[in-house]
Parts: C-alpha cells; sequence; structure tokens
C-alpha cells in the first residue's frame, strides 16, 4: 500500500507555469475591460444617456409607463434586470436620480412618488423601492417618439431572449439639458446643464447658421438647484469652444432681521448641505468663524432652507462674503464634455455637440419618413390590385366561388386580374359581405391621397434642408410645452466683491519671539509694555529670533527640509510672555522631523535670502521668488539640497558677513561679492575655501552680530578665499 501511494506521488508532476510580458497581459485583460467601462457604463451618447438609464427608460416605456398609472419601483427594477445585468441596488440607483424628487435633474424623465432623497442632501437616504411608486414623465413622449418605425437600432440583450435600443430618437438635445457625470479608465465626462428653451433655440439658430454665437443664445448652463453662476463672458466662451474649463456657483441668501439670522435658500449644485455645515462648524470650532452662533437644517415641505444664526452686531453681507471664501457656499463645477460619438471618445464643444445631435436627428427622421413611405407604398400597392376588381366584382366573385381547393384561389385571381401574390391575398381576405361596389370605391378612393402623401414624404426625404425644417419645428413645439424659466441667476463676475481676508481683521503692532524648539509667542505691543514677567521656555529652549511687525504682515518658515511655509502673524494666536507659545510644526502642518530653522517677515518681498552651506558655498536669491500669485502655503525647492544648510539670513541689502569653520577658520565677505541667482535651489558659488579634510563651514552672520573685534584682519575682496586662523585677542560669540 505503501509502494502504491509513493508511485503516485513520483506520478505527479505540476504543470509549468507560463511566462508573459506584462504589457501582453495588460493588453489581453485589462483593455478589453477598461473598453467596456468607457463604451458600455460611464460616457454618455448623443442622446444624453448612459446605458444603464437607456436600459432602464425603455422598460418602462415597455411596461406602458408612458401616461400610464403608477406602479411600485421594485416592478420595474424587475423588468429591467432582463436588460440589465447589474444587481437591484444599482439599477435603483440609477432610477433614484432621474426621478422628479431627486431633484438631479433640470427636466426629471420619471415621475416619483415617495421618498427619493434629494441631490443636495449626501445623508438623505432614498426609500426602498418596495415603497416608492414611479412612471414615465410626460417628456419621455419626446425620447420615444416613432421609436416603432425604424429610427434607431435595435441589438439583442445580454442573454439574446430580448430586443433593445442602441440609443433613443431624442427630439431635443437631451444631451445638453440634463447633467451627466461619469468617471471611467483613463478618462471621465461631466456635462453641466442648459436651459431647454435655450438649447432648442440656439439649435435652430445653428441650423440656420453654423457661424452664429451660440453665446447670444444660450449665455450660460442652468441648474435643477438654482443659485448664482459667476458670469465670465470669456471664460463660457472657452468652456463652449473646447469643452473644457470651470466656472463658480454662489448660494443665495436672504437676511432675517427679525430673527437676526441669514436663511440659506439656493446651494450650488456641486455641493451639499451636510459639506457645508461641517465646514462652518468646524470653522466655528476652531474660532474662525467668531459671527455664528448657531447652524442647522431648516429642510421642509416648504423647500430648501438652512439657516445660520448671527451673533449680536454682526455684518450679514460681510459675513457672507466670509463664507463663501471659507466653505462650499460657493464652488466650482470643472466642465468635460466628452461623449461617445459612434462608441468613440470625443470631448466636443457645444456647437460640435449641437452638429453631432442634429445629424443623429436627422438620420432618425429619415428612417422615419423611410418607414412611412414603405408602410403608404405597400398600401398602395394593395389597394391598386383592388381597384382592378373593381372593373368585374361579378368575375371575381366567381372564381372565388368556382375555385375548388382553398389554396388555388389567390392563382387563379392573379391569373385572372394579371396582379401579384401580395394582391390577390388581400383580396382574398376581403369578407364576402365587402365585396360590393360601395366597398371597393370607398377604398380605392384613398389612392390618390396616398400618393400624394408619398410624394410629400419623398421631397422632404431628399432634401436635408426639409428634414432640418422639420426639425426645427418639432424644437418649437417642445420648447413651447416643456419649457421653463431659468433657475440659475447669472451674476457678472467684475460685480462681485470678494472676501479679502485682511479686511476683517484687526491690525495692531506686535513682538513675535520664534524658539530654536520651533515655539512661537505672538505678544502685542501693549502686552509687552506691561508686562514685567519673564519668557517661559521649555528647559535648554531659547528665543533665537525677536521680529517685531504687525497682525496682518506675511511671515516666511524656512524648514531643514528644502521646505518653505507661509503664514500670516493672525494665523498665530496671541499669547503672553509668560506662556511657552503656539507650536509651529502643528500649526503650520510640518511633517513629524521637520525642523524651522528660520522665518522671514515677508513684507514687499524686497531684499535677499543667503543661504550658507557646510561645504563652503553660498547662494544669494531675491526673496521675491518666494512670492506667489495663489494662496499657496508651502513650497518645495526652497534652497539647494546638495550640501548641508548651515545659516540662512535675509538681507535687505548687500552687507558684511562673517563666516566661521570649525577648522577654526574665519571668513569676512561683502555680500555684493556673492553674485545673486535666478532659481531657488541653486548651489550658490565657492565663498569660503575649506582646505582641511574633514572640516565644515559651521555657521555665518552678520558683522555685527559675529562678536569680533577686528573685522578687517578676516576680510577678503576676492571668492573664494580660506579665511584666517581666529585670533586668541578677538573675542565671539558661540560658533556652535
Amino acid at each position: 500500500m505503501a509502494r502504491k501511494k509513493k508511485i503516485v506521488e513520483e506520478s505527479y508532476i505540476p504543470a509549468p507555469i507560463a511566462e508573459e510580458l506584462i504589457t501582453d497581459t495588460l493588453e489581453k485583460n485589462y483593455m478589453p475591460y477598461a473598453m467596456s467601462v468607457i463604451v458600455s457604463r460611464a460616457i454618455p451618447e448623443i442622446d444624453g444617456l448612459k446605458p444603464a438609464h437607456r436600459k432602464l427608460l425603455y422598460t418602462m416605456y415597455k411596461m406602458g409607463l408612458l401616461g400610464g398609472r403608477l406602479t411600485k419601483s421594485a416592478n420595474v427594477v424587475g423588468q429591467t434586470m432582463k436588460l440589465n445585468p447589474h444587481g437591484d441596488g444599482a439599477i435603483y440607483e440609477t432610477m433614484v436620480r432621474l426621478t422628479r424628487g431627486n431633484e438631479a435633474l433640470l427636466h426629471p424623465l420619471v415621475e416619483s412618488q415617495g421618498n427619493f432623497g434629494k441631490q443636495y442632501s449626501r445623508d438623505m437616504a432614498y426609500a426602498a423601492s418596495r415603497y416608492t411608486e414611479v412612471r414615465l414623465d410626460p417628456i419621455c413622449q419626446e425620447l420615444f417618439g416613432d421609436i416603432n418605425k425604424n429610427t434607431v437600432k435595435f441589438v439583442d440583450n445580454y442573454d439574446g431572449e430580448l430586443q433593445e435600443p442602441t440609443l433613443l430618437p431624442v427630439a431635443f438635445p437631451n444631451i445638453l439639458v440634463n447633467p451627466n457625470q461619469g468617471i471611467a479608465v483613463g478618462m471621465a465626462s461631466n456635462i453641466c446643464s442648459f436651459n431647454l428653451r435655450e438649447v432648442c433655440d440656439a439649435t435652430i439658430a445653428y441650423m440656420k447658421n453654423p457661424d452664429c454665437d451660440i453665446l447670444d443664445i444660450m449665455p450660460a448652463p442652468d441648474f435643477s438647484l438654482g443659485a448664482e453662476l459667476l458670469y465670465n463672458r470669456e471664460q463660457m466662451r472657452e468652456i463652449y469652444e473646447t469643452g473644457r474649463g470651470s466656472f463658480k456657483m454662489r448660494a443665495v441668501y436672504e437676511y432675517d432681521k427679525a430673527n437676526n439670522c441669514i436663511e440659506i435658500k439656493e446651494i450650488p449644485y456641486t455641493t451639499t448641505i451636510e459639506a457645508i455645515l461641517s465646514k462652518v462648524m468646524d470653522l466655528v470650532k476652531a474660532n474662525k468663524l467668531k459671527e455664528i452662533s448657531d447652524a442647522r437644517d431648516e429642510t421642509g415641505l416648504d423647500g430648501f432652507k438652512l439657516t445660520f444664526d448671527l451673533k449680536r452686531g454682526t455684518d450679514p453681507d460681510a459675513l457672507m462674503l466670509k463664507l463663501y471664501k471659507l466653505t462650499p457656499l460657493e464652488d466650482s463645477f470643472a466642465c468635460n464634455f466628452n461623449l461617445l460619438i459612434n462608441n468613440v471618445p470625443m470631448v466636443l464643444s457645444v456647437k460640435q455637440i449641437i452638429d453631432e445631435w442634429v445629424k443623429f436627428r436627422s438620420g432618425c427622421i429619415k428612417n422615419a419618413l423611410k418607414f412611412d413611405v414603405d408602410k403608404k407604398s405597400e398600401r398602395l400597392h394593395l389597394l391598386t390590385g383592388l381597384k382592378k376588381i373593381l372593373m368585374d366584382i361579378d368575375k371575381a366573385i366567381s372564381i372565388i366561388r368556382h375555385t375548388e381547393k382553398e389554396e388555388d384561389v389567390v392563382p387563379n385571381l392573379m391569373s385572372g386580374f394579371d396582379i401579384e401574390k401580395d394582391q390577390a391575398e388581400y383580396i382574398a381576405e376581403i369578407k364576402l359581405r365587402n365585396l360590393n361596389k360601395e366597398y371597393i370605391l370607398s377604398r380605392t378612393a384613398e389612392i390618390e391621397k396616398l400618393i400624394e402623401e408619398i410624394d410629400e414624404l419623398n421631397r422632404i426625404l431628399s432634401s436635408d434642408k426639409e428634414v432640418k425644417k422639420l426639425i426645427a419645428k418639432q424644437l418649437t413645439a417642445i420648447s413651447k410645452k416643456y419649457g421653463q424659466d431659468r433657475k440659475t441667476r447669472l451674476v457678472e463676475s467684475g460685480e462681485i466683491e470678494e472676501y479679502h481676508e485682511e479686511n476683517f481683521i484687526d491690525d495692531y503692532p506686535l513682538t513675535l519671539f520664534i524658539t530654536r524648539e520651533g515655539y512661537a509667542k505672538k505678544v502685542s505691543a501693549v502686552s509687552l509694555r506691561s508686562t514685567t514677567s519673564e519668557h517661559k521656555l521649555k528647559e535648554n529652549d531659547e528665543v533665537v529670533q525677536e521680529i517685531e511687525t504687525t497682525n496682518k504682515s506675511e511671515l516666511i518658515f524656512f524648514t531643514d527640509k528644502c521646505t518653505v511655509y507661509k503664514a500670516h502673524a493672525f494665523d498665530i494666536p496671541d499669547s503672553k510672555v509668560s506662556s511657552l507659545g503656539e507650536y509651529l510644526p502643528s500649526l503650520l502642518g510640518l511633517s513629524e522631523d521637520e525642523k524651522i530653522l528660520y522665518t522671514v517677515l515677508a513684507g514687499d518681498y524686497s531684499g535677499y535670502m543667503l543661504f550658507a552651506f557646510a561645504n563652503g558655498k553660498m547662494a544669494k536669491v531675491e526673496l521675491n521668488n518666494y512670492q506667489t500669485k495663489s494662496n499657496r502655503k508651502r513650497l518645495i525647492g526652497a534652497y539647494s539640497d546638495k550640501s548641508e544648510i548651515r545659516s540662512i539670513l535675509w538681507i535687505a541689502e548687500d552687507t558684511q558677513i562673517v563666516a566661521f569653520a570649525d577648522n577654526n577658520k574665519v571668513l569676512a565677505v561683502d555680500t555684493s561679492a556673492i553674485p545673486l541667482k535666478s532659481t531657488k535651489s541653486t548651489q550658490g558659488v565657492q565663498v569660503m575655501k575649506i582646505t582641511k579634510k574633514g572640516a565644515t563651514l559651521v555657521r555665518a552672520c552678520r558683522a555685527e552680530e559675529s562678536g569680533l573685534d577686528n573685522i578687517k584682519h578676516y576680510k577678503t575682496k576676492n571668492i573664494p578665499a580660506a579665511g584666517s586662523f581666529l585670533r586668541s585677542e578677538d573675542t565671539q560669540m558661540s560658533m556652535f
């Protein structure tokens, strides 16, 4: 038995592991997934719908929910799973966004009853599908019109049991009317919504004149939540022409004088109540919003409302400027007009989107016209055959009566009246009671009308101009029937007063004490004059810098990680000499092992920064290199990291400095001899020659701070220079 087991074990040989390039694996496995997400899930198509939306709406259409009764959402979700292989949760979530109750769309596609959550709330959960009811909104008539006339292509569903449309024959540019957002693989889409009337008018104007200025007709996006759009025509033109860009939106508020509170009535489409309240409460806790005593959500049956209770004496307009700056009450919408055209993702301008929609809609109308022509031609063909028996009805009756076999009736009629098979079958199906002159005359009277209708349809079909006229007529009717006034108001951005923190902060003289361990004490001049206390410091800590300035001044902090941090004096809490002060690494957000080396008063960014390195090199850089247009708080690459930094100095103008090396050498040099460099991370030039192996420069300071009695002895005109040995009769401050 043991021998048999051993033979079995020895006979097992594991299959060799096949080696494959990772690029080949990605191409075979990941690329199909990526393309599936792009083409079949995340990016909308020219009808303004993603596949999940289209499958859901078509299922509701086939269920008779266009103009029908409300039905449980669970029924719709279950039926949609026949077309959409995703789970019920994903399908229901798709439906929620399309409903009137959710308020996400300017023109909702689904009428709803029950709780469907709200676009403006992150935490307001929608009810389960078994509790809510839905049906298609009347505007969906414009999405499904003529869908049964071969206007769009149909394909098999995932199991081949049913057919579904690849697109819906939308009669208006839904791609621009309702917002759409999607994140695919390696690309995304974010299309804002526009006013239906303006879109229809712009489309009609474009069909008449492709060179028209769309901005004159459709000036800016429009959103279901309203709010104010900070309008800049040139900025908007760039978005319209490139399909990319961003614009800002602001909340709309009212001041209730009786209750001394601000009521927010509309918020930007991109934010939520919870995001706003969370930010406001964080600022209140951080003592940066002293004007607000309470903030709460009062949204109810009367609509959206967010309330801020104010403290006595607060200027509501000034406070709102501050809130716009510090909270999501002012937010940006980033546009990315990326959509699928014939299964190819493209970022299009507004005109290009309208042009593609016109092409698509023209194709739908032509398909519908061809369908009507075929149906009417078929009817005309049958009636033409019926007209032939009018000459001899008795003959037709006789042929049918004297034909012995049923299958011979049609051939006998064909030979008897020289008609085709389908015409003969049509005649044979007429009831005997209807084979009379009156019936046949009433039917054949349609022939002339059918001929006229077919000629008219062919005339329209052969002319692109006539097709566009038909599109324009439909757009005008849709605009009149479903159009509504703009919800989002336009406010010229140049007329908007912006919040500048400095305008709302008291300015007063103060002294800033910086310690070696990174503590800062901001002591007002009044407090400093009246105090008799000594500095409270941690053990072995000492004050290394004392800066006299004002509360609105800007400060620049250089750290040992070649990084600069920026802050204002008002960012540092007031303190007293008798306190430890504020720990700057925590206040500025320094990394765990990062230390502040030097603090500079920015002022008007005049003067120079001088960096002295261990290898004897020094770099002189203009302070304005650290000035930025944006309000950046952190700059990397503040100075070179090629050699260890030993001293950092700010000098208003060229002056004399003294450098000390640990080989007991001292060098005095005028900074005018050090060339000015344009880049912050420069290594500078060699100033002090380090002649002794292993020696380094340990410190550089201004001549008046060096403690030397005889500076001239150490001075050099040319650099680099090794310096002179420290004389015993000179006194100095500690080198280390």
